[in-house]
């Protein structure tokens, strides 16, 4: 009898260990799901994609994104094998790229880094490794869109994009295919979370915003087609946060040879410093959470013939834009110093 009533003792006893911790670990914060992304840059062009795709390789190393793919929109061999040296040098080979078919032309519109960069050599030989070839032969942005989206969970996706709209813009009039029988509209609308630009500007004084002038008929199709919500970041926002030149020549001593680096060198005379356009649609996309930014209402953004955008608010409208006061540019400024001269994975695990 004794011996029954102590083994029911224990099993309750244990029982209720176990209910206790249950209850424990179910109040614990859940481990953040990492974001998965698609970076559409023109790199090369200005060097904060270079800055850009370092913050989203900082961002895979701290389990915070799950980088999909790269697309280049920018039509430049340069472009591409500037991304496959970065990848290469960060240890993060491998992750899918695509490139613009018959995009727009701009090549000449500033120094070009990437070019700068790719042809760099020590000794006679290429200061950098690469892992892909034949650059002209990888997929077409808007097909590989098509794989890479096909095989995600719905409504996942974040596509970051700093630079034109044309592969986006593309990736709407696509047909079924051998991955999704879903257009390529109703493809976006099933997998994709959100869109963020770097894209326009709504300050008081009308600008044409580069990324939007220079593909003025994709912007005003995406802006005007896209199913699913587009966060703007415009031009007002990254010029108010500029990174410092100093930053540059004094917290990369523990490598003789960044190409992130060498191509902020290569870009403008030093010492200067540049604003971070690409950098603040990033900062938002990988941390949504956070209190860097403000956000206006919602609403809708139209791009007009000659490339302006204007912003109507409207509680049904999918689009808004980021604003950002004097002290939160001083944070992000900080911020992105801290994480763009930490060290990367390769290196702590030495």
């Amino acid at each position: 009898m004794n011996f029954c009533f102590m083994n029911v003792k224990v099993i309750l006893s244990t029982l209720f260990i176990v209910l206790v911790l249950t209850a424990c670990s179910n109040n614990t914060p859940q481990e953040q799901e990492k974001i998965k992304l698609i970076f559409e840059t023109d790199m090369g062009n200005d060097v904060d994609d270079a800055l850009a795709l370092d913050m989203i390789y900082k961002y895979m190393e701290a389990d915070k994104v799950d980088l999909l793919a790269i697309m280049s929109n920018k039509n430049s061999r340069y472009s591409v094998e500037f991304t496959d040296i970065m990848a290469t040098w960060y240890g993060h080979a491998g992750i899918p790229v695509g490139i613009v078919q018959n995009g727009v032309d701009s090549e000449n519109d500033a120094v070009n880094y990437a070019r700068s960069v790719c042809e760099m050599t020590v000794d006679g030989k290429p200061a950098f490794e690469r892992t892909l070839s034949h650059y002209e032969s990888l997929p077409e942005a808007s097909v590989l869109y098509r794989k890479i989206l096909a095989g995600q969970p719905d409504r996942s996706v974040t596509i970051v994009s700093v630079g034109f709209s044309t592969n986006i813009a593309k990736l709407l009039d696509t047909p079924a295919d051998a991955y999704s029988l879903l257009s390529g509209k109703d493809l976006v609308a099933a997998k994709v979370r959100q869109l963020v630009v770097m894209a326009g500007s709504f300050g008081e004084k009308p600008l044409k915003e580069y990324n939007i002038v220079k593909d003025i008929s994709a912007a005003q199709k995406v802006f005007a087609e896209w199913p699913a919500p587009i966060a703007a970041s415009p031009f007002e926002v990254g010029i108010k946060i500029n990174y410092p030149a100093a930053s540059i020549e004094n917290d990369f001593d523990w490598e003789m040879l960044h190409p992130m680096v060498e191509a902020y060198k290569a870009y403008l005379p030093m010492p200067y410093d540049r604003p971070t356009w690409d950098l603040t649609a990033v900062l938002y996309a990988a941390e949504p959470d956070s209190v860097f930014m403000s956000q206006s209402p919602s609403g809708t953004i139209v791009v007009d013939s000659a490339g302006y955008t204007t912003f109507t608010a409207d509680e049904n409208g999918k689009h808004s834009y980021f604003v950002i006061t004097d002290e939160q540019s001083e944070k992000i400024k900080n911020y992105f110093v801290r994480l763009i001269s930490q060290k990367p994975l390769k290196y702590t695990k030495k």
